[in-house]
């Protein structure tokens, strides 16, 4: 597992914690998931994507997820994003949304937010497998202290991140980032069963945009390219 962490940046941070007994715990059991057959999302290749995509010198925005998607095929690394051709998640078309009530931003064909990452923006899930079709299968097993520590490690050595935290989970996994130096947007989570209740116009991504620019930080380009694949919804 830890040879799937190519980014330097983050290597150098995380060497010591990838280390650490529970990580080594979590790696035995996954080894062991691995060898009973069982099928696990991401790929191998795709766990650390998130870190690999998006250096930790260049984040200046973190959007955090709980878990990956556990379709074939959904989960990618990157929180609430798919691979391009996969069918866009409720939960992701509830958040191009209210990009498009936000900023006028035409909603795309896929739902891969690849762009995103690039540009600084760390789609972090808090938990980075799961068991196909199994929800939450992998919760309590070490992910949660890891994607801990990246946090700590953004709120403590970064200035002016922002921090999108969508629903009561997310929340509290971000309870001790310091508002006096960064930025925290709270939100109820985009899923069906809670967007309805006030997901919808709070204005999220011109937010984070306005924050950026104030502190004199290149924003980010929220469009999201066409790729010429038009997803199966």
């Amino acid at each position: 597992m830890k040879h799937g962490l190519q980014q330097p940046s983050w290597q150098t941070r995380l060497h010591n914690t990838l280390d650490a007994p529970y990580m080594q715990k979590l790696n035995a059991f996954l080894q062991n998931e691995y060898a009973t057959g069982k099928v696990i999302y991401p790929k191998p290749e795709h766990i650390f994507q998130a870190l690999n995509t998006t250096p930790f010198d260049q984040v200046k925005v973190v959007i955090l997820g709980q878990d990956p998607y556990h379709g074939e095929g959904q989960a990618h690394g990157l929180s609430f994003s798919v691979p391009v051709g996969v069918a866009v998640p409720p939960s992701l078309k509830n958040i191009y949304k209210e990009l498009h009530d936000d900023l006028g931003i035409t909603i795309p064909n896929h739902g891969c937010l690849e762009f995103w990452a690039k540009q600084g923006v760390l789609l972090l899930n808090s938990v980075l497998t799961v068991e196909q079709g199994k929800a939450a299968s992998h919760q309590n097993k070490g992910w949660e202290l890891f994607t801990d520590k990246i946090i700590a490690l953004l709120n403590d050595e970064k200035e002016h991140v922002v921090f999108i935290l969508w629903g009561a989970y997310a929340q509290k996994k971000g309870a001790s980032i310091d508002g006096s130096k960064h930025l925290v947007i709270r939100g109820l989570h985009p899923s069906p069963l809670s967007a309805h209740r006030g997901f919808f116009k709070q204005h999220y991504f011109s937010q984070t945009n306005a924050y950026l620019e104030k502190h004199g930080l290149e924003t980010i380009d929220w469009s999201l390219p066409e790729y010429g694949q038009t997803t199966l919804f």
